[in-house]
């Protein structure tokens, strides 16, 4: 069924009656649009719909253009009728996307140089480092015993030594992690997860029994006795999803902040209670809202409850089983730990 369409209709500049509209487009919409660097999936939804989770009604990939679902700096993006609804497809592709032919039968797509979904600088930590586990993962995890010389604080370039059980086939390399805070649903105490705060990553050097030796690539802070052992994450940046309503609905609630902070604005990352479960999945967009205020009805002389008001927009760009991370993409009043979240088509 085709929605209502706010401002001036797009499909009057182009001839086309308004019933044949499949989404809410801005009035002041182009009709081409160039992509720069810099842009991402969020901010070329928002120039076209104030909805940036109806990226998928708005998408139309375009069979005669490779990688359709991939957008590059230099593309030309078009609004087209297709089955009487208007979509935004790639019309012509730009230098960036172009392939590069190493031989006649081999060639590169530059799928890295395709537009992210969100900022990845907000992101890129979260993706590659940050980890969410269940406690009893860190319980049985190797521990660091010692440092090269009997050192007790370690550094990059530096030699630790780790026991535990590393099973018949020994990664080539691990991440060093520290118990980070447990998360629990404010609701139901259920556990969520641990999260493992990254310290850094070491190369495995040689196995004697039940003890590694690594070096030490890369640190965050100083590597100390006790701290454990995980296999590192082959987890490329996500840069081809999309932002998308969830597929069912749901609420939930903001856990944390990342930095300890009190107030969360724009491209702050947050923890949310909801994860894979619930049926969130990178690229699902939530609506923040703020509980409204109880006040004084004077009159009846009781004490009433505001109802809630949107106060942001939150994406997820990374889940795991019950919980996940989110970047906040939009924030029209200060956010806090505790406020609400929940789908946009609720």
């Amino acid at each position: 069924m085709s929605k209502t369409i706010k401002g001036i209709l797009l499909a009057g500049l182009m001839g086309l009656s308004a019933g044949a509209m499949a989404l809410t487009l801005k009035s002041d919409a182009p009709e081409r649009y160039v992509v720069k660097k810099g842009d991402t999936l969020w901010g070329i939804s928002e120039r076209f719909t104030n909805d940036a989770w109806q990226w998928p009604e708005i998408w139309y990939l375009n069979e005669k253009i490779d990688n359709p679902h991939l957008i590059f700096p230099g593309d030309e993006l078009s609004l087209v009728m297709i089955n009487g609804e208007m979509r935004l497809t790639v019309t012509k592709r730009g230098e960036a996307s172009r392939t590069v032919k190493l031989q006649p039968t081999a060639r590169v797509e530059p799928i890295e140089s395709a537009i992210p979904a969100i900022p990845q600088d907000a992101i890129r930590g979260f993706l590659r480092h940050n980890r969410v586990v269940a406690p009893a993962e860190l319980d049985n995890a190797p521990r660091i015993i010692s440092g090269e010389d009997a050192r007790l604080m370690m550094g990059a370039g530096g030699k630790v030594y780790a026991r535990g059980e590393f099973g018949e086939e020994v990664s080539a390399a691990y991440g060093v992690f520290r118990r980070g805070q447990v998360y629990r649903d404010p609701q139901t105490n259920e556990v969520l997860g641990l999260e493992a705060t990254d310290i850094g990553q070491g190369r495995v050097e040689a196995k004697d029994g039940d003890i590694v030796t690594l070096e030490l690539e890369r640190t965050n802070q100083q590597v100390a006795i006790g701290d454990l052992l995980l296999p590192t994450e082959d987890r490329a940046l996500l840069a081809n999803y999309y932002p998308k309503a969830p597929a069912k609905a749901l609420n939930g609630q903001i856990l944390a902040v990342s930095g300890g902070v009190t107030q969360v604005g724009q491209y702050d990352v947050v923890v949310l209670n909801r994860g894979e479960r619930d049926g969130l999945e990178a690229g699902s967009v939530l609506l923040v809202k703020k509980t409204g205020n109880v006040v004084y009805d004077r009159v009846a002389g009781e004490r009433v409850q505001l109802p809630d008001e949107r106060a942001g927009t939150v994406m997820v760009f990374r889940t795991f089983e019950k919980m996940s991370y989110g970047l906040v993409m939009r924030a029209t009043r200060p956010l806090r730990v505790g406020d609400k979240i929940e789908n946009p088509n609720q």
